[in-house]
């Protein structure tokens, strides 16, 4: 209790209703009047919290800071003014920086700082994986493992052998093939198979509106994926950084093939223990110097998956739903030339069969070989497309070679 009836009074009411700010800021300036500003400082500050530009709460706060509790005893009595001075404008004479160190327990700071942001600089970070998967996991493509093996993991596991023939490890495996096929999947069971680190790049880790700063970033992938060596490194989409230079009118871009260049040749760091392995559906639209030795020199045609890689598929993506009667052997026989994304089309169409014919019964039903056919009928294969433009190239600019498994496939399967 106070000496003051109406203080306490209004600091009861104040406490039954803090958000009531009229009776706060009346409160405060009778506890300015009664010399109270340690007690006005925080009702005022308490209106400026939820009001930073209530005018009176301001004017009360300058008040009660300017007050005898923090305004120096002066040294010999001074004869009073002729008239009244008005309040001292808000800021002039008040020490805000001490004051806040000082009252920091009760009124909250002016304004918060953020830390300066340092121009010019970006720590970038690359999710490094653990791929879990190994080439067990994928299913058929035996003749695609094979040449991995021969190309990656044969000299890898056994240096004094590749020691002995002087197999070198640098360079990089192109993979192409039609979209959906699971070149990603073989890059992450490549890693797994070796016990390395994974990390994927696709064209929006690099590219940048400002100049130089795709360069740089793509430098710093190598980097990264240098300082995690043995590490494979996967370029998805490698046309698009990696386009013919020929035919770019930018010249930005032109820049950024250049330092793919540099970084595959491990100018500026050694790329021992770093594995490349890049995919793309358009390998005729990447610049020739990408595919010279020593950088991406090796190519694998990943197709369409062959039959028990189909079925492993579907029944894959059949693993979690409620299936009864379905011949997987059957429904890969009905869905040659589709890719891994097909057949996991195939499956949701399935179960979307199912599901309807549950609602419209009542009676909830498994998916059976009937919805599987249905299915296989209503979805076209995706690689069609890629095929007839596939063709074109095996055809009329093979001139090197470097498509001769394509055109075989295509003779085999008679797509010519």
């Amino acid at each position: 209790m106070s000496d003051s009836p109406l203080i306490d009074s209004l600091a009861a009411a104040v406490e039954a209703r803090p958000d009531d700010l009229t009776l706060r800021l009346h409160l405060a300036e009778l506890l300015v009047g009664a010399g109270r500003g340690a007690e006005a400082i925080g009702h005022a500050a308490q209106v400026l919290a939820r009001e930073p530009g209530n005018a009176t709460a301001q004017q009360l706060m300058t008040s009660a800071l300017s007050g005898p509790a923090h305004t120096p005893a002066p040294a010999a009595p001074t004869p009073p003014p002729a008239a009244p001075t008005p309040p001292p404008a808000r800021d002039q004479g008040v020490d805000w920086a001490a004051l806040e160190e000082d009252l920091g327990d009760i009124v909250p700071p002016r304004f918060s700082h953020e830390p300066e942001p340092v121009r010019g600089h970006d720590d970038r970070t690359f999710d490094v994986e653990k791929s879990t998967i190994t080439l067990a996991d994928v299913g058929g493509m035996q003749e695609v493992k094979k040449r991995l093996d021969i190309s990656f993991l044969g000299p890898l596991k056994n240096p004094k052998l590749r020691s002995l023939f002087g197999k070198s490890l640098r360079g990089g495996l192109l993979l192409y093939g039609p979209p959906g096929c699971g070149k990603t999947f073989l890059a992450r069971a490549v890693a797994g198979e070796m016990g390395a680190a994974f990390i994927s790049l696709s064209i929006t880790d690099v590219l940048n509106m400002w100049v130089g700063s795709s360069e740089r970033n793509l430098h710093d992938l190598f980097q990264s994926a240098r300082g995690h060596a043995p590490c494979v490194l996967f370029l998805d989409e490698i046309d698009a950084l990696g386009h013919k230079r020929s035919q770019l009118n930018s010249s930005s871009m032109r820049t950024v093939v250049n330092q793919l260049l540099t970084e595959l040749d491990g100018v500026d760091g050694n790329n021992d223990g770093v594995f490349v392995l890049a995919a793309t559906n358009a390998p005729w639209d990447i610049d020739s110097a990408l595919r010279r030795p020593g950088r991406l020199d090796r190519t694998l045609l990943v197709l369409p998956p062959d039959k028990p890689a189909r079925a492993a598929i579907l029944q894959y993506h059949l693993r979690d739903r409620p299936v009864a009667g379905v011949d997987l052997d059957r429904v890969a026989d009905a869905t040659e030339n589709c890719s891994g994304a097909d057949l996991a089309h195939v499956c949701e169409t399935a179960a979307e069969f199912a599901m309807r014919d549950s609602i419209a019964t009542g009676e909830i039903r498994m998916i059976n070989q009937q919805d599987m056919l249905a299915a296989v009928r209503e979805v076209r294969p995706s690689t069609d497309g890629w095929f007839a433009t596939a063709r074109n190239v095996a055809m009329f600019a093979n001139e090197s070679g470097e498509y001769d498994d394509l055109a075989a496939y295509l003779k085999k399967r008679k797509k010519r």
